[in-house]
């Protein structure tokens, strides 16, 4: 980085409340290192705000996946994206930063924060769907439910006790089934007439690869750089977010759509394996 560049570090809000020490400790660091304006919005529009008058700096998000997502897809909605790179500090806990974790960016904040200064920029590919949506990791269709956590208790056992002295227990949980129609780059994968478990979709280099599991067939996969699923309301999830319901929706590849700051040795990694 440049002794020049100047940078425009957005601090989120639910990292502001949840972690002041980190999100201080990355301020020292980044002002150290760089010219760096502190934004410090309040809300979605003022974060929206602070992106649209940013100027010619280079954006610095203090946060967890939701908030790169935000800022991922409001470039995008923009049309902004390809302009310059992203840089992520993350501030928050393991399951909020997932996402940031499968990219490549240090858990650590001070060492996220020095990749900011003195790292190298990854192209990164983009799922963007017919709504202005993105997504940035993998994607399932339909969206699993979690299964809330419970406590065993000796009453739960009792009642475990009893249902297996009543009736045998099954031998396999019931399979739930999806009527999806799935087209890939305009091929049918599935229909509504044949019920599917699911499907996943994931990142590989300028496409995505396609995961149809039908109920009683062995898996059909393929690659594809465009994706259309349709059939009654389904909900899926994607960057640890759920979505829906909806009825129809199609996703397409946009290849090295953006960058991401990240230390040079894991970059440059990325980059001899593609």
């Amino acid at each position: 980085m440049s002794d020049h560049d100047q940078l425009l570090v957005i601090v989120d809000p639910v990292a502001r409340r949840n972690d002041g020490e980190s999100v201080r400790i990355a301020k020292d660091v980044l002002s150290a290192g760089a010219e760096a304006k502190i934004c410090l919005p309040d809300g979605p529009e003022e974060f929206s705000r602070a992106l649209a008058r940013r100027g010619s700096r280079r954006i610095v998000v203090l946060g967890d996946d939701r908030a790169l997502l935000r800022t991922v897809a409001l470039l995008h909605q923009g049309r902004d994206l390809a302009d310059g790179a992203l840089s992520l500090v993350p501030i928050g806990t393991p399951d909020t930063l997932e996402v940031a974790r499968a990219l490549g960016v240090p858990h650590s904040t001070p060492t996220a924060a020095r990749a900011v200064l003195h790292g190298a920029v990854r192209r990164l590919d983009l799922l963007a769907d017919d709504s202005d949506g993105v997504v940035l990791g993998d994607l399932l269709v339909p969206a699993v439910p979690a299964l809330a956590p419970t406590t065993p208790s000796v009453w739960d056992a009792c009642r475990s006790l009893v249902r297996t002295l009543v009736r045998p227990a099954p031998a396999a949980l019931a399979v739930r089934t999806h009527r999806l129609r799935v087209e890939a780059d305009g091929v049918l994968l599935a229909d509504v007439d044949a019920p599917v478990e699911g499907l996943t979709v994931r990142p590989v280099s300028g496409a995505v690869e396609v995961t149809v599991r039908p109920r009683a067939a062995p898996p059909r996969r393929t690659t594809a750089h465009s994706l259309t699923v349709s059939g009654p309301d389904f909900r899926y999830r994607a960057d640890g977010r759920l979505i829906g319901p909806v009825r129809r929706r199609t996703w397409t590849v946009l290849a090295g759509a953006w960058g991401l700051t990240l230390p040079r040795e894991v970059a440059h990694e990325v980059r001899a394996t593609r």
